[in-house]
C-alpha cells in the first residue's frame, strides 16, 4: 500500500502509519471523491463521530431526498437518523474494502460511534454497539466506544464479542493504559474459549485539544502573577507554549511499545493477534501561529494511525514533511510534561476536563442532528402535507423545470421581469435573500448590545414603527412575550391617540428605550410617535434624552441624520436593498427580538437552514413548493388564502398579511390574505351552517405547532368538505424564524406565478399623498376641505354590504382604538358579515393597514368592498412641533385613505361611530345582522 510515495500523505506509510480521513458526507460517496482520496492521497480509512454527520446531514441537501421518504413511510427522527447513518457508513465500508483486503485487515476501516448520550452507561453501550455491528453488517467496521470509567469495560466485553473496536475520546496516560489492558483482557478471554483472536481495535488518543487548554491556563496564570515576577515566570512558561499535546502522545507511544512488548500480549500475539494500534485524533492546528501539519509531522511512527481532517490532509499531502518523528525527544517530553506540572497545572484535572468536554461536545452535536433531522423532517412532512390542491402541482414542477430557484439566488430579475423599470426595482430589494447568515454573523454583536441597554436601567422598550419595521416585532412580542433576561417590547403602529395614551400610561417613560425604525427615514407616523416621545423623555431626561432612542432606517436616509443631530443612542444602519416587508430578519426584527431576551442565535439558524432547503431547484425546496401552489391556486380562481395559525403563533398571520398583500396586489392582480377571518383569539370560529358555508374561492393554510390540536377538528372540516388546505408544522415557536424567510421566498415565487413584480408598491403613497395634502388644508383653514359625510348605520349599512358578489371580499377598515372591547366588538362584526353575504372578510385596523393590504385594496383586482370604521377620540395628544395631534392625523389619513378608494373605483362606504366607540359598533353589528344574505356566492365574479 505504499506507492506513489512521493506524495507525502502516502510516503508516511513507509514509516508504519496509515493516514485515516476523519470525515464523511453523502457527496465524497456520491461524486468520486472518496475513491481519489483513497488512490491519490492515500487515505487507508474514515473516521466519523456525531459533529461530522451533524455538519454533513445538517447542513446540506444530500440527505433531504431520503429524510423526505422516511419520514412520509412513517420513520421517527431516531429511525431516519440511524437509516442515513447506516447506508453512509455502508457504502464507505464497500468502498473501502479492496484496502481491507489488500492490507489483510489491518487498514480500509469506517468508525462508528455509539450515541454519546450512552458514554457512561456501560449496558446500553455494549447493547448498541452490538446492535450497530448488526445492522451495518460490514466487516470493516469499527464501533466507537468513548473511553470514559463506564466505557472501559464495554470495550473488554466487546472485543470478546469479536466486535472491531475504536476506542475514542482518549486524552490522559492512565487512560490509554486502561484501554490497552481492556484490550488484551477481551483477547485473553477469546482466546480462553479457541476463539479467533485476528481483531482489529484502535486506542484514539487525543492531541491538540490538549495545547489548547493548557496554553490557555499558562496564559492565565501568567495574567495572575504579579508584573515584578511575571518575568521569570514567562521565561519558564512560555517556552512550554504548544508542547503538551505532543510530549503527552509521545508518552503514551512509549506505553504502548511497552504494554504490547510484555509476555502476556506476546503469547496472545503468537496465535494471531494484533497490537491495538494508536490512533492520533484531532490533529488539526488550531493555534495560527503553529504550522497546519505541525502535529501530523510530530507523530510518524510505527504500528500509528492519523486521523486528518479535510484541511489539515490536504495541507499535509502539498507540503508534509515525512520523517520517523514519533520515537524522537522522549526524555524532552517527560521534562515538558513535568515542568508543566511543577508549574502548578495538573495534567490529571487537564485530562478529565477534556474528556468531559468531549463527552459534551459530541453529545450537543447529536442533539443538534437529531434536532436538525427533526427541522427537516417536521418541514418535509408539512411541505408535502396538502389536501384537495388539484391539478395546481403542476405549477411547483413547471417551477422546476424554470430552475426558478436558482434564477431567485442567482438575482436573475427576468424570473420576474423584462421591464427595464421594475427590473431596476428588483436588482435592488433582494438583499434578504443573504439575511440569515449575514445577521448570524451579527448576533454576539446584539447581545452585548442588549446588555449595554439594560446597563442603563431600563424596564421596556417600544417600537415606533408602521408596517414591515413593526410586525415582525409584534409577531415576536406576541408569541414569545417577556423572556429571562430581556425587556418588556411593546409595538405603536398606530396614530389613534386613545392608543398612544394607553401605552404612555401603561410604562415608566424614565425605564424606557424606544426604537425608531423607518426604512425610508420619513414615514410620517413613525416621525410623529418620536416627535411626541422625545418631548416627553426630553422633560425627564434633559441633555441625556436621546440616549433612550435607537433608530432602524437605510443608509442616507433624514433619520440617520436627525440621529446623529440628536444623539440617538445607537443607530442601526439596515441594508438598503432589502424592501420593508422583506426586513424581518434584519435589524428591524432583530433588534427588538434580542431586547425582548429572544435567542435570536437560534431564529436565525432556523432561517439559516430553511434558507439552505429553499435553493434545491426541486419540489422538496419548502419556498418554492408553497409560492408555486399559492399562485397555482390563485390563477385557478382562489385567491384567498385563509389562516388558520396555533394560537401561540396567531399573530403570524398579520405579518404574513402584509408580506402577501403589498406584493401580490397590483396591477389589477393579487392573492388575498385572509387573517383571523375563522379565528378569534387562536381558536376557530362557529360557523352556521359549517365550513361548507365559506366561500370555494379560499385556500386554507394551517400553521400549527408541533402537538398543539386546538385546530384539528376545524381542519379535518375543511378536508371532509373538499376545500385545499396546505399544512406546515412547526417544531416551536423558534421555527418562525425558518417560516419568516420561507414565506419570503414563497411570496416572491407566487408573485412571478400569477405576473408581478413583488417587490413595487405603486399605490402604497398615493393615501400618504393625500393625507399630507389634507394636513396643508388643515394647517391653513383648521378644517378639512372634504369630509364625506357618515352614513347611516341602520340605512345604509345593509345595501353596501349586498354588494359583495361572489369572488369578492369585504375588508372592515377600523380607524379605532386598540382595545379589548373594541376587538371583541370588531370580531363579532366580522364574523356576522361573513356568515351574512358569503364571502371572506378582512380587519385591518388603521392607519396600520395602509402599510399593508393597502397596495391590495387599490392595486389589486376590483373585489374589494371596502367598509371603513371611524370614531371621535377623546384625546387630542398633540405632537410636538407640528400644527396638528394625532386625532387630526388619524382623521386626515382615513379621510384620504377614502378618497384614494374612490379614486380606483373601489366599492367604499364611511360609518362615523361618533364618540362611544362600542355603542356605535352594537349599532353596526345590528344592521348587519338583519341585513339579507347575497344568495350568489358561487364562483369568482367576473372581473
Amino acid at each position: 500500500m505504499s506507492g506513489n510515495s512521493h506524495n507525502p500523505s502516502v510516503a508516511v506509510q513507509d514509516h508504519g502509519q496509515s493516514f485515516w480521513y476523519d470525515n464523511i458526507q453523502r457527496a465524497i460517496l456520491d461524486n468520486g471523491e472518496l475513491h481519489q482520496l483513497i488512490s491519490e492521497l492515500g487515505v487507508l480509512g474514515i473516521t466519523s463521530n456525531p459533529s461530522i454527520f451533524e455538519k454533513a446531514i445538517t447542513g446540506s441537501r444530500d440527505y433531504d431526498e431520503q429524510i423526505e421518504t422516511l419520514a412520509r413511510a412513517g420513520a421517527d427522527n431516531t429511525a431516519i437518523y440511524e437509516a442515513l447513518v447506516i447506508s453512509d457508513i455502508q457504502r464507505a465500508a464497500d468502498m473501502l474494502e479492496p484496502v481491507f483486503e489488500q492490507s489483510n485487515g489491518l487498514d480500509g476501516y469506517v468508525s462508528l460511534e455509539v450515541s454519546p448520550l450512552l458514554a457512561h452507561d456501560t449496558k446500553r453501550t455494549i447493547d448498541e454497539a452490538r446492535r450497530l455491528h448488526k445492522a451495518v453488517a460490514r466487516k470493516n467496521l469499527m464501533v466507537k466506544v468513548p473511553a470514559t470509567p463506564e466505557g472501559i469495560p464495554a470495550i473488554k466485553q466487546l472485543i470478546t464479542d469479536g466486535i472491531n473496536i475504536n476506542v475514542t475520546l482518549i486524552f490522559s496516560l492512565a487512560a490509554y493504559e486502561q484501554v490497552a489492558r481492556a484490550y488484551i483482557a477481551g483477547l485473553k478471554t477469546r482466546a480462553k474459549k479457541g476463539q479467533r483472536l485476528d481483531i482489529a481495535s484502535v486506542a484514539s488518543f487525543f492531541v491538540s485539544r490538549v495545547d489548547v487548554l493548557v496554553d490557555k491556563l499558562i496564559d492565565e496564570k501568567l495574567a495572575a502573577e504579579p508584573a515584578e515576577s511575571r518575568a521569570k515566570l514567562e521565561g519558564q512558561l512560555l517556552p512550554l507554549k504548544s508542547q503538551a499535546a505532543v510530549a503527552n502522545a509521545k508518552l503514551a507511544y512509549d506505553i504502548f511499545e511497552r504494554v504490547f512488548a510484555e509476555p502476556e500480549f506476546a503469547a496472545l500475539k503468537a496465535k494471531g493477534a494484533r497490537v491495538q494500534r494508536v490512533l492520533w485524533a484531532s490533529t488539526s492546528t488550531k493555534n495560527p501561529a503553529l504550522k497546519d501539519t505541525y502535529y501530523a509531522e510530530a507523530l510518524i511512527g510505527a504500528d500509528t494511525v492519523n486521523t486528518l481532517p479535510p484541511a489539515t490532509l490536504k495541507a499535509f499531502a502539498d507540503h508534509g514533511v515525512v520523517a520517523p518523528t514519533l520515537k524522537r525527544g522522549l526524555a524532552q517530553a517527560r521534562q515538558n510534561i513535568a515542568q508543566i506540572e511543577a508549574a502548578g497545572i495538573a495534567m490529571d484535572t487537564v485530562m478529565q476536563k477534556l474528556q468531559d468536554d468531549g463527552v459534551k461536545l459530541f453529545a450537543d452535536a447529536f442533539h443538534s442532528l437529531m434536532a436538525g433531522i427533526a427541522s427537516k423532517r417536521t418541514i418535509i412532512e408539512a411541505r408535502g402535507s396538502t389536501d384537495n390542491v388539484g391539478p395546481v402541482d403542476g405549477y411547483v414542477g413547471e417551477l422546476v423545470k424554470l430552475n426558478a430557484a436558482t434564477r431567485i439566488w442567482q438575482r436573475d430579475t427576468t424570473f420576474w421581469t423584462t421591464q427595464p423599470e421594475h427590473i431596476k426595482i428588483i436588482s435592488n430589494r433582494l438583499g434578504w435573500l443573504s439575511q440569515p447568515d449575514d445577521m448570524l454573523k451579527q448576533a454576539d454583536t446584539l447581545v452585548q448590545f442588549r446588555e449595554d441597554v439594560k446597563a442603563m436601567g431600563v424596564t421596556d422598550a417600544v417600537v415606533l414603527g408602521m408596517g414591515g419595521s413593526s410586525l415582525a416585532p409584534d409577531v415576536l412580542r406576541s408569541t414569545f412575550g417577556l423572556q429571562e433576561g430581556g425587556l418588556m417590547m411593546h409595538v405603536l403602529d398606530t396614530t389613534d391617540p386613545t392608543t398612544v395614551a394607553q401605552l404612555e400610561r401603561g410604562i415608566d417613560l424614565r425605564r424606557t428605550v424606544f426604537i425608531v425604525a423607518s426604512k425610508s427615514g420619513a414615514t410620517i407616523e413613525v416621525s410623529s410617535f418620536y416627535k411626541y416621545f422625545r418631548a416627553k423623555v426630553d422633560a425627564l431626561e434633559h441633555d441625556s434624552a436621546g440616549r433612550r432612542f435607537i433608530a432602524i432606517t437605510d443608509e442616507g436616509t433624514a433619520l440617520q441624520t436627525l440621529a446623529a443631530e440628536e444623539n440617538f443612542g445607537h443607530v442601526f444602519v439596515n441594508p438598503s436593498d432589502i424592501g420593508g416587508r422583506y426586513s424581518a430578519l434584519s435589524y428591524f426584527g432583530l433588534v427588538p427580538a434580542v431586547l425582548q431576551g429572544i435567542d435570536i442565535k437560534l431564529l436565525l439558524e432556523r432561517a439559516a437552514r430553511m434558507s439552505a432547503w429553499c435553493r434545491a431547484d426541486s419540489a422538496a425546496n419548502p419556498g418554492l413548493w408553497l409560492g408555486g401552489l399559492l399562485g397555482g391556486l390563485a390563477l385557478g380562481g382562489k385567491d384567498k388564502v385563509t389562516f388558520v395559525l396555533s394560537p401561540q403563533i396567531q399573530s403570524f398571520g398579520a405579518w404574513a398579511e402584509q408580506l402577501i398583500a403589498e406584493s401580490t396586489g397590483k396591477q389589477g392582480r393579487g392573492i388575498v390574505p385572509v387573517d383571523g377571518d375563522v379565528q378569534v383569539c387562536g381558536e376557530p370560529v362557529v360557523i352556521k351552517g359549517g365550513v361548507a358555508a365559506l366561500s370555494d374561492d379560499r385556500v386554507f393554510v394551517r400553521m400549527s405547532l408541533a402537538g398543539d390540536e386546538a385546530n384539528d377538528k376545524f381542519v379535518s372540516a375543511l378536508v371532509r368538505a373538499k376545500r385545499p388546505v396546505l399544512h406546515i408544522q412547526l417544531a416551536d415557536a423558534y421555527d418562525l424564524g425558518a417560516e419568516f424567510f420561507r414565506w419570503e421566498f414563497a411570496t416572491a415565487v407566487a408573485g412571478s406565478v400569477i405576473g408581478v413584480d413583488p417587490f413595487d408598491e405603486p399605490n402604497v403613497t398615493e393615501s400618504k399623498l393625500i393625507t399630507n395634502r389634507l394636513l396643508d388644508e388643515f394647517e391653513s383653514s383648521g378644517e378639512f376641505a372634504r369630509d364625506p359625510e357618515s352614513r347611516s348605520a341602520n340605512g345604509q349599512v345593509s345595501k353596501f354590504l349586498r354588494s359583495a358578489k361572489g369572488g369578492d371580499y369585504i375588508a372592515i377598515q377600523a380607524y379605532l382604538p386598540y382595545t379589548d372591547e373594541v376587538a371583541e366588538h370588531l370580531a363579532r362584526l366580522r364574523a356576522v358579515v361573513r356568515e351574512k353575504f358569503g364571502v371572506p372578510v378582512t380587519l385591518g385596523y388603521g392607519p396600520r393597514f395602509l402599510h399593508s393590504t393597502g397596495q391590495l385594496h387599490k392595486g389589486g383586482t376590483n373585489t374589494l368592498v371596502a367598509f371603513q370604521l371611524t370614531y371621535d377620540p377623546q384625546d387630542e395628544l398633540l405632537i410636538a412641533g407640528e400644527p396638528y395631534s394625532f386625532a387630526t392625523l388619524l382623521r386626515a389619513q382615513a379621510l384620504g385613505d377614502f378618497e384614494a378608494l374612490q379614486t380606483h373605483g373601489r366599492r367604499v362606504m364611511r360609518i362615523h361611530l361618533g364618540s362611544d366607540v362600542q355603542a356605535g359598533l352594537k349599532k353596526v353589528i345590528k344592521a348587519a345582522s338583519g341585513a339579507s344574505r347575497k344568495p350568489r356566492s358561487d364562483g369568482a365574479r367576473k372581473k
